[in-house]
């Protein structure tokens, strides 16, 4: 937050208004005006071949959290450089409750989702459901670029969260909600919690043991569709502050549906449906075969995908060339995925005679597609994701030092990095409402 001021570099725009830097208007708010000092960095690197230090630098991102969503949407814009300011309710966001916790002993302060998805974070505290908690709020999202939000529709409507009242306010604002069905439709105030989301998106269908109709849907673990909607939310934000900057619009509203976002990531389901009148099924045979997976003697798990018939004889050669390989119901992968129930013990009981790891490393020499199933241990000590740096260490006042999950992406010019930990409650009123101009007397009544 300590924003030195900027001079703009003032241009005349060829419909004859005064417009700061290249491509933004001149109504940009104050805290964005580093983001036109980036602007005019990123047109001179066109030139002269520089960048600036964090890819997002300068720009200031609202965050109004309630489903992880939010959270997790405006980690991805902090990661990168964004000030992300999140305000949390008087008594904490609800990830602070959720855990995991040291020694299973729960601490506000302590949550490792929390503390995960709140990375280079500024943390405030508002009782937004009061006036002066909104006029708090009101002043923050006129200095700032985005504010994005996971609230229902209805919640949205009676915290003031309405678009064209907050635009009224910003005109140069994004202004990105995140809702379990979308802003629009016959489901627009429904509720929606992951489960529920999963389902109506039609993960939890798909998601089960094939060949076995009678086991019920499953859920993938953890709190997979507000991870979809936060992606969907920053990749949408950030579309709209790259036309914002190129001068094709002002501030602009984006709302984001988590069924639908859960609904556009399911592999070739519906085109089946519309293309070939097949449903998708969670237990449906497979066509093809070997795609299988397998328990090895060490108790770890191997994936097999050896469906071409060349990586079908050089596997039927690393098993010894087995009688039952040569039998007409293993003749081609059609034949075998029809008579897979009578095969696969056979390839079960191979698997159990070798490790995991010399399973993989055996068909790897000989150009078969096997892979390890890696176990969340396995990924802590890959020596790859080691190697590359994946995992970061970040230490926190409460906490210590924990290993947290990095990025899977490297920019050669502006790399991601953990600059802070996830803030303590409340542990930026101070310095945040100062540039404001609010005393601490002030803001104490609303925070």
């Amino acid at each position: 937050m300590n924003h030195s001021p900027l001079p703009e570099e003032e241009i005349e725009n060829p419909e004859g208004h005064s417009r700061s830097g290249i491509g933004l208007p001149s109504y940009t708010c104050h805290l964005g005006q580093r983001l036109i000092s980036i602007a005019i960095a990123a047109g001179a690197a066109y030139h002269a071949g520089t960048m600036p230090a964090r890819a997002l630098e300068g720009l200031t991102v609202v965050e109004l959290n309630t489903t992880q969503a939010a959270a997790y949407a405006s980690k991805l814009m902090a990661d990168l450089g964004a000030d992300v300011i999140k305000v949390e309710p008087p008594h904490g966001d609800a990830a602070r409750a959720l855990g995991p916790f040291p020694g299973h002993a729960p601490h506000p302060e302590k949550s490792g989702t929390f503390l995960y998805l709140n990375t280079n974070k500024l943390g405030v505290t508002l009782d937004i459901a009061t006036p002066s908690g909104r006029e708090l709020l009101d002043k923050l999202l006129t200095k700032a670029d985005v504010v994005v939000h996971d609230f229902s529709p209805s919640q949205a409507e009676s915290l003031g969260l309405t678009w064209n009242r907050i635009h009224a306010l910003n005109e140069a604002l994004v202004m990105t909600e995140i809702f379990p069905y979308g802003a629009s439709g016959p489901k627009r105030d429904y509720k929606g919690e992951d489960l529920t989301l999963l389902s109506a998106g039609g993960w939890t269908w798909l998601n089960g043991w094939p060949q076995h109709p009678e086991m019920p849907p499953l859920k993938p673990y953890g709190m997979q569709s507000a991870y979809q909607g936060g992606v969907t939310a920053a990749i949408s934000t950030m579309g709209a502050l790259f036309a914002r900057l190129r001068g094709k619009a002002k501030g602009q509203h984006i709302e984001v549906s988590v069924q639908e976002s859960i609904a556009s990531i399911l592999e070739m389901t519906l085109p089946m449906w519309s293309y070939m009148d097949v449903p998708a099924v969670r237990w449906g045979n497979r066509p093809i075969q070997p795609i299988d997976f397998f328990q090895c003697k060490d108790g770890a798990w191997i994936f097999v995908l050896s469906i071409e018939e060349h990586q079908w004889q050089r596997l039927a050669e690393l098993m010894g060339n087995p009688e039952w390989t040569t039998w007409d119901v293993a003749a081609n992968r059609f034949t075998r995925a029809s008579n897979w129930d009578a095969l696969r013990p056979f390839m079960e009981e191979w698997a159990t005679q070798w490790n995991a790891a010399d399973l993989y490393h055996a068909a790897q020499e000989k150009r078969i597609p096997f892979a390890p199933v890696s176990t969340l241990g396995d990924l802590v000590n890959s020596e790859h994701l080691q190697a590359r740096g994946f995992f970061v260490e970040v230490t926190h006042p409460e906490v210590g030092t924990l290993k947290h999950a990095g990025a899977p992406y490297k920019l050669s010019k502006t790399p991601w990095e953990i600059r802070s930990p996830a803030p303590t409650l409340g542990q930026h009123n101070d310095a945040v409402f100062s540039k404001l101009g609010l005393s601490p007397d002030e803001v104490k009544g609303a925070a």
